[in-house]
């Protein structure tokens, strides 16, 4: 988009930017290391799941796979958690981490944790608003800017904003679901004799660096709303 090249957004977007490519090396780094280490109990990922399924109240979750590397994720509309092949397969102290942390998820479906229903209930507003909200900025200030029509456009500029901050509060009320669900993870392992001391930094590791990916995905949204907002205030023509 136009703005894109400007210095101003650059000065807006660019620590965010740098802040998510350090924890996407982040969470590949760890993931790397401790997919190669060999849990104690040599227990893959499915092992470590039924387990953790049969002990937690969780056998009403589905297993399915899932294509790709770390795709993992539970779905709580129908209560499915989807692994690939290297959660499943593999007996590594990565595996078990991520494992553990679907059912994190599952667990607070269900338990019905605030902060989950919270997300689940503006995830459509969220999707529309990613979507739609940069384009109504878009257009609304190519009409104020070429056709002279301020009013409308920047109106118009204001809407895609607030469609955009829907998108931002997704990614807020993210955070505290991500955190809470890699706490219940350490919590199950421990309780059903999974982890060792040992592993638990290696687990730690490979939870904290992920959590990392979900404040560098906020924080970029949140520079990118302020970027909008910085545009807008003031303008009146």
């Amino acid at each position: 988009m136009f703005f894109a090249l400007s210095p101003i957004y650059l000065l807006f977007t660019i620590p965010a930017l740098l802040f998510a490519v350090w924890a996407q090396w982040k969470v590949r780094s760890a993931y790397n290391t401790y997919s190669r280490v060999l849990n104690a109990q040599r227990m893959t990922g499915l092992d470590v799941a039924r387990v953790l399924m049969r002990n937690e109240g969780l056998e009403h979750v589905r297993v399915e796979h899932i294509g790709g590397d770390l795709t993992d994720h539970y779905d709580p509309r129908e209560k499915v958690m989807r692994l690939s092949d290297s959660s499943t397969r593999t007996p590594s102290v990565a595996a078990m981490a991520i494992v553990a942390h679907e059912l994190g998820h599952a667990l607070q479906d269900r338990q019905e944790y605030a902060w989950l229903r919270l997300r689940s209930g503006i995830v459509g507003a969220a999707n529309i608003g990613s979507q739609l909200g940069t384009v109504l900025v878009f257009i609304g200030l190519l009409m104020a800017m070429l056709f002279r029509a301020g009013s409308l456009g920047i109106g118009l500029a204001w809407a895609g904003v607030a469609l955009f901050s829907a998108a931002v509060a997704f990614t807020l009320v993210t955070l505290p679901v991500e955190f809470n669900a890699s706490s219940r993870a350490r919590e199950m392992l421990m309780r059903n004799g999974l982890m060792t001391t040992e592993e638990a930094v290696g687990v730690g590791k490979v939870l904290n660096a992920a959590a990392l990916t979900y404040v560098a995905a906020a924080a970029q949204a949140v520079s990118q709303l302020l970027y909008f907002v910085f545009l807008l205030a003031g303008r009146r023509d």
